[in-house]
C-alpha cells in the first residue's frame, strides 16, 4: 500500500474551512498557486483591496463570523461604488498563535455565508502566523461593461448629492464600545444601543444599487472615512465643491437621539467613518431614473446638498444657515 502523502497543518486547515469557500472553478480548488478568471465579454475587472486589523477595525472579542463578514464588506461596499458587480476575492489571513481554530471555523462559516449571500466566492489566498494583531485583508474582484466605472472625478456644477442608508451610527458605535458611560450620557435604551453596535460591527454593502449607480451618477465612492472626509475626496478629483444641508443628513433614530442629548456629537456623526455608505452626485436629469431604481433595489436614498463650481473644500451648512467648522475632517490612520 502507498503511503500516505504528509499534510501540513496549514494545508488541513485550507482543506477543512477554506475549500469549500473556492466554489469558483478559476479557484481550481485552492490546489494551486494562483487562480485563473476572466470577466465576462465586453466586461472590465474592476479591483480592490482592504485589510482590517484586531484593535483597530474591530475589537478582540467581536464574534468571529462578524468580523470575516465585515472584512468582506467593506471590500463589496468599494465595488458597488464602482458599479461593479463582485466576482470573487482573495483573503489573507495573519493569525496570532492565541487564535484557536473554533475561531478559524466560525470566521470560515461567516465568510462562507456571505460569499453566498453576495456571490462572491473565494478564489485563494494566504495563511500566516504573526506576533502582531489579528490581521485579515481582502482583495475583492469585480465586473462591470467596458469603460462604465463609475470614479470619484466625473462630478460636475449642478449634480445633486445623494448618501445612501444613514450616516454616522457606526461612529457612535464605536465610541459606545469604547465607553460603557456613553449610553446613559446620549440618554439611549436597549434597542437604539444595539442598532448603533451592530452597525459598527456589520457594515451593509449597497451592492443591489451598483448598477443603479453604473447607469445614472457621474461621481461616486463609498463612505469609510467619514462624510465629510470622503466628500471632499471626491470634490477634489472632480475639480469641483458641493454645499451640504446637515439637516437633511439622513439619521438613524438612534443617531438623532445622540443628537438630541449632544448636539456637539454632529461632528462625530459626519467625521468618523465605518458607515459604509455611498455618496454620489447624479445630474439632475438622472435624478427621477435613479430614485426610481433605487427604491426598486429597496436601498434609501436622500439628496442631502448640490456640487458647486469654487474648487474649495465642501461646505456643511447647519441649522442656523452657517457652515460649521470640523476638528477633524475624517478618520485617518496617519
Amino acid at each position: 500500500m502507498a503511503a500516505r502523502r504528509p499534510q501540513s497543518a496549514e494545508d488541513r486547515l485550507i482543506a477543512t474551512y477554506f475549500r469549500p469557500l473556492a466554489t469558483d472553478p478559476g479557484a481550481l480548488g485552492l490546489t494551486d498557486d494562483a487562480a485563473a478568471i476572466s470577466p465576462p465579454s465586453g466586461h472590465d475587472l474592476v479591483l480592490t483591496v482592504d485589510a482590517v486589523v484586531e484593535g483597530v477595525h474591530f475589537f478582540a472579542d467581536d464574534p468571529a463570523d462578524a468580523v470575516a463578514k465585515k472584512a468582506l464588506r467593506v471590500n463589496l461596499s468599494d465595488l458597488a461604488a464602482k458599479g461593479a458587480k463582485p466576482l470573487g476575492y482573495l483573503l489573507t489571513l495573519a493569525l496570532p498563535k492565541t487564535v484557536e481554530e473554533r475561531w478559524i471555523g466560525r470566521f470560515a462559516r461567516g465568510l462562507g455565508a456571505d460569499a453566498t449571500l453576495y456571490r462572491c466566492p473565494l478564489l485563494g489566498g494566504d495563511s500566516v502566523r504573526t506576533p502582531g494583531p489579528l490581521t485579515i485583508s481582502i482583495t475583492a474582484f469585480g465586473a462591470l461593461p467596458k469603460g462604465s466605472m463609475v470614479r470619484r472625478s466625473g462630478a460636475r456644477t449642478g449634480d445633486v448629492v445623494m448618501v445612501t442608508g444613514t450616516i454616522g451610527d457606526a461612529a457612535l458605535g464605536l465610541a459606545l464600545r469604547a465607553s460603557a458611560d456613553s449610553a446613559k450620557r446620549w440618554k439611549l435604551d436597549k434597542q437604539a444601543c444595539d442598532h448603533l453596535l451592530g452597525r459598527y460591527l456589520l457594515p451593509q454593502p449597497r451592492s443591489a444599487l451598483a448598477e443603479a449607480i453604473r447607469l445614472h451618477a457621474s461621481a461616486a465612492m463609498d463612505v469609510s472615512d467619514g462624510l465629510v472626509g470622503d466628500l471632499a475626496k471626491l470634490c477634489g478629483a472632480s475639480g469641483v465643491s458641493a454645499e451640504i444641508d446637515v439637516t437633511r443628513v439622513p439619521l438613524s433614530d438612534a443617531a438623532a437621539k445622540v443628537i438630541a442629548s449632544d448636539a456637539t456629537s454632529i461632528e462625530k456623526i459626519l467625521t468618523g467613518g465605518d458607515d459604509y455608505e455611498i455618496v454620489c452626485t447624479v445630474p439632475p436629469e438622472r435624478l427621477a431614473a435613479f430614485r426610481a431604481a433605487a427604491a426598486a433595489a429597496h436601498v434609501p436614498i436622500v439628496e442631502v446638498g448640490h456640487v458647486t463650481a469654487d474648487g474649495a473644500a465642501p461646505e456643511f451648512f447647519g441649522h442656523d444657515g452657517r457652515p460649521l467648522v470640523f476638528k477633524q475632517t475624517s478618520f485617518s490612520h496617519f
